[in-house]
């Protein structure tokens, strides 16, 4: 057993054994280490002042990825090097990123630029990125200015960014790579008391029992919606269990029937997958939250926190996804529609907890199509979710659907009607599609809120059910996507 956790930052190895359950990255860089180079904006991951990088080794190789420090707590980012803006420069002379936003003009207010400068780094630090101004835009896509203007900036990165790296953490790689290989260990990490504690095991049989124990305890993968639930529901949670440690629990393994996903395995880490399985899932994908998100949040958090608006679940459900959780009684499998049961409500028994799920792969005959639908293209939750997955004969007969729907009401939901409705359609003929287009009616009744009106999200739904079919039977997506349209008319004005 630790009390402590241990980090990387400036090149030295930190030992914290006075970590509190819900104390923030960002917090321990301003209150306690007095390095306000991090800034604080929003408070809740979205504009990206407070990004940092944390560097891990992933299979052996060193990687930094971006992260909102005001929603990253600080036992988190045990065994990790935490890098901000401080890091960056010597006494000579600044890094070539912070270098090429001062000629490029690329700060106005400054406000927001050591966010856009650690993003920056950590792009500068991906040697596989192909130099494009889409690839910054969506490098950037959880940074926000208001002042300065973002062509600049992309500029900026567009000139420091895509050669191989030549800075002082290129140049110490491999003295970096031994002191994390140093940091990993196999112990349990607790800090604290029965009654206030934050606690990181490094088994599944120790978080089990821990558990078991605590059955009142946070569970935390990401902490890009607990995160939330600290700054800005200001929830009292004492008791706080990190899962990232757990050997095991962060896998991806592809085979030929499908996916299984770890409970803790990241967005980033989990897109390449999902886009084998279909293109569409890894626009999702892509469109979940903003790089700093991606690396922190979890498809197993997206399920277990139960949100009626949750990307994820839809689409998974759709595709037919078999959820696993365990507890020191055993372990259990269902349905992902089955774990959903009422509001903030899932089939989640004490001390129990999700450790994976499957994905599986479509078979030839089928088709897959799901579609977000939100006020803003990147960085917003779904008004409404749509996900489709059709089973097609070989003459254009619906013969099976799968069709579930976020934000349509208090949890993810099949259309059980519109999928009866649809069996027996035929691809070739619209006019068989007025069933499932009636049904769905029937099958939910959306709530109006600050995001979207009830009459909305049902038009949008029959809409997306319509789009899906149209698709499927041959009509070419960028007909029917405004947004293909707007990328094609830049293209042609670049």
């Amino acid at each position: 057993m630790r009390d402590t956790i241990r980090f990387l930052k400036g090149g030295e190895i930190v030992e914290l054994s006075n970590v509190g359950p819900t104390e923030t990255v960002l917090d321990y860089l301003r209150l306690r280490r007095r390095e306000t180079g991090t800034k604080e904006g929003c408070g809740e991951g979205d504009c990206g002042a407070c990004t940092v990088a944390l560097g891990r080794l992933i299979d052996g190789k060193l990687v930094y990825q971006p992260v909102n420090s005001c929603i990253q707590l600080l036992g988190m980012i045990d065994g990790a090097e935490l890098v901000t803006v401080e890091d960056l420069s010597d006494d000579t002379r600044l890094h070539p990123v912070q270098a090429a936003m001062v000629e490029m003009h690329g700060s106005q207010c400054g406000f927001c630029t050591p966010g856009f400068i650690m993003t920056l780094f950590t792009l500068y630090h991906d040697a596989g990125a192909e130099k494009s101004r889409k690839t910054v835009t969506e490098w950037l896509a959880g940074n926000l200015c208001r002042c300065t203007g973002y062509r600049p900036i992309i500029d900026a990165a567009l000139d420091s960014c895509f050669d191989a790296a030549d800075d002082a953490f290129s140049w110490r790689a491999h003295e970096t790579r031994e002191q994390l290989r140093q940091l990993s260990d196999s112990s349990d990490v607790f800090i604290g008391d029965s009654d206030c504690f934050f606690s990181s095991p490094a088994t599944l049989d120790g978080l089990a029992a821990l558990y078991g124990q605590h059955p009142n305890a946070t569970l935390v993968a990401g902490a890009t919606d607990v995160g939330l639930w600290i700054t800005k529901h200001l929830r009292d949670l004492p008791k706080m269990i990190w899962l990232g440690r757990i050997e095991g629990l962060d896998r991806v393994e592809d085979s030929p029937s499908g996916v299984l996903i770890g409970a803790t395995a990241t967005y980033a880490a989990t897109e390449e997958a999902m886009t084998g399985i279909s293109s569409n899932l890894g626009e999702l994908w892509r469109r979940i939250g903003s790089k700093q998100v991606r690396a922190s949040g979890t498809v197993g958090g997206n399920i277990a926190n139960g949100s009626p608006i949750g990307d994820t679940p839809p689409a998974l459900i759709a595709l037919g996804t078999t959820l696993e959780l365990h507890s020191a009684e055993g372990s259990r499998a269902l349905p992902l529609e089955e774990f959903f049961i009422d509001y903030g409500k899932q089939d989640r028994r004490p001390g129990e907890f999700v450790t994976g799920l499957f994905v599986p792969r479509l078979s030839a005959n089928q088709a897959f199509r799901c579609y977000k639908i939100t006020k803003r293209f990147d960085q917003d939750i779904s008004s409404v979710m749509g996900a489709f997955r059709l089973t097609v004969d070989g003459e254009g007969v619906v013969t099976d659907a799968r069709i579930a729907f976020g934000g349509m009401a208090g949890t993810p939901k099949r259309a059980t009607g519109a999928e009866a409705a649809l069996k027996g359609a035929s691809l070739d003929d619209p006019s068989t599609w007025g069933a499932a287009m009636q049904a769905l009616l029937s099958d939910y009744t959306p709530l109006t809120d600050m995001r979207a009106s009830a009459e909305y999200r049902m038009e949008t739904a029959r809409a997306l059910l319509a789009k899906a079919l149209m698709e499927v039977s041959g009509t070419a997506p960028e007909e029917l996507r405004v947004l293909a349209k707007r990328e094609a008319g830049h293209d042609r004005a670049a």
